[in-house]
């Protein structure tokens, strides 16, 4: 397809023409991939809309919740949701079941609904290499409501805060030794915590993880900013005006989804009238035009791998031969 029929199709709303200019964009064809960037290029930053990460512990119900909050979301006639769900990839084989949709029957068949499944290669942090340009692209098709779903997450995965205005923290009943794994690199990012599976036997122990989650917060510094790659790191402290919020849901039975949503309006409501949403997306902005520097020179490592070599067989050090390849 060409430029304009790509502009075309996505400002007609049409999901296919979308789902083309994201695979363009996910190529590694810098072609392909260009053509891409020019139509988002064309569109502009779309300022409108409500980005929520979202991302948690493997095995905590991710998709079923985003299918819960997605369905209640769409009962509001004037929203448009689309889902970004990132699917780990193998170590081996590269490849990624791509499964989290099977997981949103009702949301996939809604007509303001879009879905779109991707695998994080080789990327680290939970997202894919593009992302980005997967979101630009739905909001562009005016979609005003983007949740993107990390892979499950450990203590680094914090990227997915870098792309949204909301970072949500879904986590399993039962805390202790995943509260002590994670509360250092995650739990300080988190603008809402959900204990999920609130329900059946689970619910009291949900409630109790739910206490010692709100404690824990309590622990943690708010002066101090966590730092990612040399850019500095948004996140729920002081400069937002927002103390994180712990809730219990169950996607199941459809618990606690309109307490999340009455949470997630707060919170945008106080970031847009003390103008930290802007500030928030420019700092974004700033993070991801470096990622992008540092990614392109990446790319051009190969064309050293000569002098790496023989740096190497003349008994030098790692160190020594990146010092003196890139002089």
């Amino acid at each position: 397809m060409t430029k304009d029929q790509l502009i075309a199709g996505i400002q007609a709303g049409d999901s296919r023409t979308l789902s083309k200019a994201i695979t363009l964009a996910e190529s590694t064809l810098a072609d392909k991939r260009n053509l891409a960037l020019e139509v988002i290029s064309h569109f502009g930053p779309q300022d409108n809309t409500y980005r929520i990460g979202i991302t948690g512990t493997p095995g905590a119900g991710k998709s079923t919740f985003i299918e819960a909050i997605g369905t209640h979301l769409l009962q509001d006639p004037d929203r448009k949701i689309a889902v970004l769900s990132i699917d780990p990839s193998s170590g081996k084989t590269h490849g990624s079941i791509l499964g989290d949709k099977t997981r949103m029957n009702q949301l996939s068949a809604h007509p303001r609904a879009y879905i779109r499944p991707s695998s994080s290669g080789t990327q680290l942090g939970g997202l894919a290499k593009n992302t980005r340009l997967a979101m630009l692209l739905c909001e562009a098709a005016g979609y005003n409501t983007i949740l993107i779903e990390s892979v499950g997450v450990g203590q680094g995965e914090t990227e997915v805060a870098q792309l949204t205005d909301l970072f949500t923290l879904i986590l399993n009943p039962g805390g202790g030794d995943e509260l002590q794994g994670i509360k250092r690199g995650i739990m300080e990012m988190a603008d809402i915590i959900v204990v999920n599976k609130a329900d059946g036997d689970a619910e009291r122990q949900a409630k109790l993880t739910a206490k010692e989650y709100s404690m824990a917060l309590h622990l943690l510094p708010t002066s101090t900013k966590p730092v990612l790659s040399g850019v500095e790191v948004f996140s729920s402290d002081s400069n937002s005006g927002w103390i994180t919020k712990v809730i219990t849901a169950s996607a199941t039975e459809n618990k606690g989804i309109d307490v999340f949503w009455e949470k997630a309006f707060d919170y945008e409501k106080c970031i847009t009238q003390n103008q930290w949403k802007t500030a928030h997306r420019k700092g974004q902005m700033h993070y991801w035009a470096r990622k992008s520097v540092q990614d392109l020179l990446l790319a051009k490592l190969e064309h050293y791998e000569d002098a790496i070599a023989q740096g190497l067989s003349a008994g030098k050090l790692p160190e020594e031969v990146a010092r003196d390849v890139v002089k």
